[in-house]
């Protein structure tokens, strides 16, 4: 019997938790799920045959330990953070340990004693990173075996809100962790074209976004992310001249995020020093020099060179910026929380709202004499707010690979992510029965 703990209970656990209890309830395995909310996860445990919840203080480390010893492997949804204590433990204890997080220097640490102990550190196993990899190292090696020679790779995912549920101006809701939402594109970010490095700085990243076309949909906007340059050798692609991983949003998104960026809403870097009794106008105005007889938003319009009625000035006078409602209480506030708050009332999802994922890879590459382009597209949504697209394309890789790995049907110890064959083909063929696949289109660009 197979005992599997799974540490975290939050969203993003939802459909993992659903896919666990199933194979347990046919194979006889055993699931614990701990959180520090314990009422959640019996929730999601729903009193199953096969499954527990338990609470779990997770920075107290012999209590950790002591529930981690009981398991054949170790599903972490845990912080990041958190990750290289719960991957040491499974070290001491002989576990295998899986998430969905970018793998940390901590854990790659690790590599060679994991291998001793024949134990495997599975990391990215969820949607971006991980069905990402998988995907495009799938396509990789299939133009390579055909004698293909990639001379451009681009990569774009995007948590968006589907058109039926889409009831706002920004045409975004939140389907994943708002803080990151926030703070996305902080740095430079850094690509290939042309076989140079380019750089984007912050201030610019969301006035330099590109767009591109989904089958049924229409026209988005992707803007680069911080660092597109490791996959260069994470991928095998050493030697191609083009490469850019980006972020997916809806038209028009970008120009206005631009606008909350360079009012300066979303600094992280300083505490705002008296916030207590201001309105959201009156945030604003600490951002701009008096100037009468022109109104505050006269004066925001002048600073973002739009014109007062423009689309992204109706955005922000949407989300409450100019209005006389109070700012809350936030202890020792950035801008960015300040910020975050206020979008975490105007983008919830509603119970019956499916948010939608987007994830398009584009393959360039030179075979008989032709210049080609594969383009690789995947569209999932989910049903409501609990059941999200975002959480089954989280929670079903993380799953399936473990199921596979606990039958003894792959062997690979270390520390990895997931770019072998042996790891994605048959994740990918069982993702595929639960409705996750790519529409593939072909074309010649030149000859």
């Amino acid at each position: 019997m197979k005992n599997i703990t799974i540490l975290g209970a939050g969203r993003s656990a939802t459909a993992l938790i659903k896919y666990a209890l199933k194979i347990a309830g046919e194979k006889g395995w055993n699931i614990t799920v701990a959180d520090s909310n314990l009422e959640m996860a019996s929730k999601k445990v729903a009193n199953h045959p096969n499954g527990r919840a338990v609470f779990l203080d997770a920075n107290d480390t012999m209590e950790r330990q002591n529930l981690l010893r009981q398991a054949d492997l170790v599903i972490s949804l845990l912080p990041p953070f958190m990750h290289p204590l719960v991957a040491n433990d499974c070290v001491h204890l002989g576990r295998h340990l899986v998430n969905a997080s970018y793998l940390s220097k901590e854990l790659q640490q690790l590599d060679q004693v994991v291998r001793e102990k024949g134990l495997t550190f599975m990391g990215e196993m969820g949607l971006d990173p991980g069905i990402d990899h998988m995907s495009a190292m799938q396509k990789i090696h299939e133009i390579r075996a055909k004698g293909g020679e990639l001379t451009a790779f681009r990569s774009f995912t995007g948590g968006l809100i589907a058109p039926e549920s889409d009831d706002n101006p920004w045409h975004y809701k939140f389907t994943w962790n708002p803080r990151n939402v926030v703070l996305a594109g902080q740095g430079t970010a850094q690509y290939l074209e042309e076989g140079m490095i380019k750089y984007i700085p912050y201030q610019r990243l969301f006035r330099r976004y590109n767009t591109i076309e989904v089958d049924g949909l229409g026209e988005y906007e992707v803007y680069a992310n911080r660092d597109s340059l490791p996959y260069r050798e994470l991928y095998d692609l050493q030697n191609i001249p083009n490469l850019l991983r980006g972020t997916i949003r809806v038209r028009g998104f970008c120009d206005a995020w631009n606008a909350l960026a360079q009012i300066g809403l979303t600094d992280d870097t300083f505490t705002l020093s008296h916030t207590r009794n201001w309105t959201y106008s009156d945030w604003l105005e600490s951002y701009c020099h008096k100037s009468h007889p022109a109104s505050l938003k006269e004066r925001i319009a002048r600073l973002l060179g739009e014109d007062t009625g423009s689309d992204v000035m109706q955005k922000l006078e949407w989300l409450g910026l100019f209005s006389q409602e109070r700012i809350p209480d936030i202890k020792d506030p950035t801008p960015a929380m300040v910020l975050e708050d206020l979008l975490l009332k105007k983008w919830s999802l509603k119970p019956d709202d499916k948010d939608m994922i987007i994830m398009q890879h584009q393959f360039e590459y030179r075979l008989n004499g032709e210049t080609r382009k594969l383009t690789s597209t995947l569209v999932m949504k989910g049903t409501d707010e609990h059941d999200t697209a975002m959480a089954r394309l989280v929670g079903l890789p993380l799953g399936i690979f473990s199921k596979i790995l606990l039958e003894g049907n792959i062997q690979c110890p270390g520390v990895h992510i997931p770019v072998m064959p042996e790891v994605y083909e048959p994740v990918l063929a069982e993702l595929a029965n639960h409705g996750v696949a790519f529409m593939d289109r072909e074309e010649v660009l030149a000859t």
